[in-house]
């Protein structure tokens, strides 16, 4: 069987982590035992006990279902050659009981517990994934917590992975594509066809090289938006769900699309928390979000990363939030028209153009260059609409959590599901000891569009 090399992308993922600076993301998927007016159970065995065993047998499933799942089962190992590189190998000791794990507590919500847990880098030596299902005092209720390495999958590759441990699951892709074998007199009919895109790869690092530098330094970044670079890899995790009927409300009134009203609402709740600090009034053009980009051709078609990316200003200054839509708009509008292989939101593209072992030495270098290149991610992660359930139990709730960069005090990550709109915030808990305060002032800030279109 043939040798299966991380692509540049993930082995920069796996190159760039940190044990301060983890590379995973996570989902939280909250679950409802009992439909919404039911009232809670009754009878032997209901309450605390209830969601106690709700919690195991959920706990129990994902056990036995992750071994099925090959996506899973597989570890990264460094190779010797190329040199610096790192591939991908089967876990002949994969243990369900390493990755899966029933943890009770006491909070109420289960967006309190979750983020110590994602403070806590992924053991390295095994398949880089974890579920954490948290057993809490709502006895109709419970909560999964999935970790998976950014090196193993990104968004929509996650979504595939965790599909496959619900119950009746979609049918998406968990694996890689095979790599097809090449024949040397294959190769060389199409040598001219590759130097060719070498040229065109090289003219498009260039171009994206130089997007970088004329986007600029840091400029009118909120001091809030800045962590202590070293850390301590705190983390903590705030979550909000809106529904969607009203952000489409401000679309159809205003224009654009869905994900400028989610990106426009990210920007006014910035400005409302800062004011509401008693931080300095936002001035100059704003901090710059970088928006990922799904190259996929299609849902879930396997695994790794296929990403690129848009980058904007946000325009904290700008009080109306109106005007503030539209600046965003117009901002996307012109990253759509360039493509998102072209811009410094691409910067992700450039990792094809570099060898292994720049990947294992520069690393470190890349990880402490991020605020250089942007300094709040805000990405969103579509979800098809489909029902998932667990042992019986549907996911009511689904906040995606993005991995925080190094120097960074927060990121932003956004899916819609079921008609609600869910957004999952992760921050260094030293540097955003207020994080609560911000999803409120995302609630405060649609309401604020509703009226102005109403």
């Amino acid at each position: 069987m043939a040798t299966e090399h991380l692509s540049p992308l993930d082995l920069a993922f796996w190159r760039i982590e940190s044990a301060a600076h983890p590379m995973h993301l996570g989902a939280l998927a909250v679950f409802h035992t009992a439909e919404p007016g039911a009232g809670p159970a009754t009878g032997p065995g209901t309450a605390s006990g209830a969601v106690s065993g709700a919690a195991e047998r959920a706990a129990a499933l994902l056990a036995a279902r992750c071994a099925a799942v090959p996506g899973l089962r597989r570890r990264i190992r460094d190779v010797l050659l190329p040199v610096g590189a790192a591939a991908w190998s089967p876990d002949p000791g994969f243990d369900p009981a390493r990755h899966v794990f029933l943890v009770r507590t006491d909070e109420a919500d289960p967006q309190t517990a979750a983020g110590p847990l994602m403070a806590r880098p992924l053991d390295r030596e095994l398949p880089p994934w974890e579920a954490h299902v948290l057993a809490g005092p709502d006895p109709e209720s419970f909560a999964v917590l999935f970790k998976f390495h950014h090196a193993l999958a990104d968004g929509l590759g996650a979504l595939a992975l965790a599909a496959a441990l619900f119950d009746e699951g979609p049918a998406l892709r968990t694996s890689p594509r095979p790599v097809p074998e090449q024949r040397a007199g294959s190769a060389l009919r199409r040598l001219p066809g590759t130097l060719a895109a070498r040229v065109a790869d090289v003219g498009q690092a260039l171009e994206i090289g130089a997007a970088v530098a004329r986007s600029g330094l840091p400029l009118g970044v909120p001091a809030a938006l800045i962590a202590d670079p070293a850390g301590r890899g705190t983390r903590a995790v705030a979550g909000l769900a809106l529904d969607l009927d009203e952000v489409n409300l401000v679309r159809k009134a205003a224009g654009g699309t869905v994900n400028d009203v989610l990106i426009c609402l990210v920007a006014g709740a910035l400005r409302r928390w800062l004011e509401e600090r008693g931080d300095p009034a936002p001035t100059g053009p704003g901090p710059r979000a970088l928006i990922p980009v799904s190259r996929r051709g299609r849902a879930g078609s396997g695994g790794g990363n296929r990403l690129s990316g848009y980058l904007l200003r946000l325009p904290l200054a700008e009080r109306d939030p109106l005007l503030r839509l539209d600046r965003i708009r117009a901002a996307m509008d012109r990253n759509k028209d360039a493509g998102p292989a072209r811009g410094a939101g691409a910067v992700a593209l450039l990792a094809d153009h570099v060898h292994p072992l720049g990947h294992r030495l520069g690393g470190p270098l890349v990880a402490q260059a991020a605020r250089l290149l942007f300094d709040i991610l805000v990405t969103s992660v579509p979800l098809p609409g489909l029902t998932f359930t667990l042992g019986g139990s549907r996911v009511r709730e689904v906040y995606p959590l993005a991995p925080l960069a190094r120097g960074q005090s927060l990121a932003v990550a956004v899916s819609t599901y079921k008609g609600t709109v869910h957004y999952g915030l992760v921050a260094d808990a030293a540097a955003v000891p207020d994080l609560d305060a911000l999803a409120g002032a995302l609630r405060a800030e649609l309401d604020a569009l509703v009226r102005e279109v109403s």
